[in-house]
């Protein structure tokens, strides 16, 4: 059966089975289709969470554990946690010894406050209900715990806004033909970034989900952005 391609409505079955799909040419059709730059934005991610050996951290879409092994060769204890059990099958397959975990970002399987960070990269957008998501990430985080997460976001330069979405809804399919294992999936990509919101948009649902303390910060001209948020503390008795 050839792997299916998710539709913009983000049925949960259908966006996990187009991952299946991809899994196991995904990180090197990443790299191809950006030029080599994910390495630099996943890098800018690693340096925003800032975790150190004896945190905890929840790296929720995270594939194949690309994303999961930075903290984890640091000595950090880290979750790379997926719904795709294709993906999680592919990172198991790599790395052994990292503690792969299916789960859904809208009913995450942690206890609350289990977390001292929880970060996503280039997945929230695939989620059905990111309000959902973004309200479990509070629930698992330990209050003053972060959030920080990277995804696609809006160019800040009008003229290479154009060129970029001319790139996205042309270009990336046609590259995604030679390289990847499903290309069909990437048409979907394509259009998943094309309609996600932009950096304050993305901003504003992430404080109405509870979190505070939110900003972000460009990356590629704000191809991507790396949003940033803090869980609240419980009121003192003087509060």
């Amino acid at each position: 059966m050839n792997p299916t391609r998710a539709h913009l409505d983000k049925q949960p079955h259908e966006v996990a089975e187009m991952f299946d799909g991809v899994a196991r040419r995904y990180d090197v059709t990443n790299t191809v289709l950006t030029g080599g730059i994910d390495h630099l934005w996943r890098r800018a991610v690693v340096r925003a969470v800032d975790a150190a050996p004896g945190d905890r951290v929840l790296d929720i879409a995270a594939g194949t554990g690309t994303s999961s092994e930075p903290y984890a060769d640091a000595g950090v204890d880290v979750v790379p946690a997926d719904f795709s059990l294709g993906m999680l099958a592919e990172g198991r397959r790599r790395r052994p010894d990292l503690p792969f975990t299916a789960a859904d970002a809208m009913a995450l399987p942690f206890a609350d406050g289990s977390f001292d960070v929880v970060t996503m990269s280039f997945g929230l957008r695939n989620v059905a209900d990111a309000d959902a998501a973004l309200r479990e990430f509070l629930r698992v985080v330990r209050p003053g715990g972060r959030l920080v997460v990277c995804e696609f976001s809006r160019p800040v330069v009008p003229v290479f806004s154009t060129v970029y979405r001319n790139y996205l809804m042309r270009a990336l399919p046609q590259v995604a033909r030679r390289v990847s294992s499903n290309p069909d999936s990437y048409v979907y990509l394509a259009e998943s970034i094309r309609d996600w919101p932009g950096q304050r948009e993305l901003a504003a649902q992430v404080r109405r989900s509870g979190w505070e303390q939110v900003r972000w910060r460009n990356l590629t001209g704000g191809v991507v952005a790396v949003h940033h948020a803090v869980a609240p503390r419980p009121a003192g008795p003087d509060a």
